[in-house]
């Protein structure tokens, strides 16, 4: 009997310790993948606004978040992968912050991929780092900040 009871005991350590393991992988991972900053001379309501309008210029979905909360995300459709046998997509993660001279906005991109032969409904998601998208966003932003000025 107690035999069986450190058993479960061990067991449940090694299952426990599993997670603290995956937690630390993504830890380090999302550190690994900075966001991507740029400072914009414009209010963060207004900042916001214009990212608003950016994203639905490039195709991209509101997911959830506000100017109250400081930051968004969102979706761009879901594309065909290699060969047409898997789904491809890019999230977007942007958070606005007051800083000298205007308003910060920090992006973050993900590439989320499907593999629709293997296991359905299971996806990998990969920071994208050194992708242009990121610039063409600020680009983007700044046009439609320069289009609302009076």
């Amino acid at each position: 009997m107690k035999t069986r009871f450190s058993g479960l005991l061990l067991l449940g350590g090694l299952l426990l310790g599993g997670c603290a393991v995956t937690d630390s992988v993504r830890e380090r991972m999302a550190a690994d993948s900075p966001a991507h900053a740029r400072v914009f001379a414009a209010e963060p309501r207004v900042a916001y606004a214009a990212m608003r309008a950016s994203l639905n210029g490039m195709g991209y979905n509101f997911s959830r978040g506000g100017p109250a909360e400081g930051w968004l995300d969102a979706l761009s459709p879901v594309l065909p992968g290699d060969a047409g046998e898997n789904a491809r997509q890019i999230s977007l993660h942007a958070e606005f912050h007051a800083a000298d001279g205007g308003t910060e906005v920090r992006l973050t991109l993900k590439e989320i991929i499907e593999d629709s032969s293997a296991h359905l409904g299971m996806a990998t998601t990969t920071p994208l780092r050194d992708t242009p998208l990121y610039e063409v966003f600020f680009h983007a932003i700044q046009a439609n900040l320069a289009g609302a000025a009076p």
